[in-house]
């Protein structure tokens, strides 16, 4: 062979390595993330179930036994597996600030400056907008559909409410408000990466305005009630949306 290919050999070797070298270090970068992750995960859950459990459990069922339903369990694992399950999500709550973190520092490195800047804000107003959205599902929409949903079937049967079945009414009604307080943070984005404009948003106003009350009837228990009291605050933050994309707009256009 002669040194000429031995020359093209040794470079063409040379670039697999290097090639390969970012590969590895991104999944060791990620595996560290992911080990990470579900230790905090594990600590966690392990502190919420022997610090937070007792207190958690009785705010969860407050809102039924301020009205003198008492809460019953029809297996024998029921409350205690409703109690993993509570742990478990008020774990990975408060943890979720290592996670966040965690995250942050595995994207960083392949954002910009001004990239950094955007996401760094954006990630406060997005945890605020969820807390909030939370907050005023449990302080205001539910106490309404708890009173709803009794006051309809009174003298119709007694009611004896599975702790499992209504942990996991409180949870599936609750959340989706924290995800849905997010629009107005996602449509900016979009709004920035170019991918909607503040003129199409307000044009179909009537499209998304159906759509909102479809997503609602999925996120929502069965229910009417549930899929208005979800829908109507679903487009007060779409038009929200829209003037932030307006006021994205100009201030793009200055």
């Amino acid at each position: 062979m002669s040194k000429k290919e031995n020359k093209t050999v040794s470079s063409h070797d040379e670039s697999v390595v290097s090639n390969a070298q970012p590969i590895l270090s991104h999944l060791l970068a990620m595996r560290k993330l992911v080990v990470s992750c579900v230790i905090a995960v594990l600590v966690g859950f392990i502190g919420a179930f022997y610090f937070l459990c007792e207190p958690l459990m009785n705010f969860i069922m407050m809102p039924i036994e301020a009205r003198g339903i008492q809460i019953i369990y029809t297996a024998v694992s029921e409350a205690l597996t409703t109690q993993l399950k509570v742990s478990f999500m008020a774990g990975i709550v408060c943890v979720s600030p290592f996670i966040f973190y965690q995250i942050w520092l595995f994207i960083k490195p392949a954002l910009y400056d001004n990239e950094i800047r955007l996401f760094r804000s954006m990630f406060f107003i997005a945890v605020f907008l969820f807390i909030l959205g939370v907050a005023f599902c449990y302080r205001y929409v539910y106490e309404l559909a708890i009173n709803f949903f009794l006051v309809s079937g009174e003298g119709l049967a007694t009611p004896m409410l599975s702790i499992d079945k209504y942990v996991g009414f409180l949870v599936s009604f609750i959340l989706p408000f924290g995800v849905v307080f997010e629009l107005p943070v996602a449509i900016y984005m979009a709004t920035r990466m170019g991918l909607v404009s503040y003129e199409g948003l307000a044009r179909n106003r009537k499209f998304v305005f159906f759509g909102i009350f479809i997503a609602a009837a999925i996120l929502t228990p069965p229910d009417v009630i549930s899929q208005i009291m979800l829908g109507l605050p679903m487009f007060a933050l779409y038009e929200v949306g829209v003037q932030v994309a307006r006021f994205t707009k100009n201030r793009r256009a200055a």
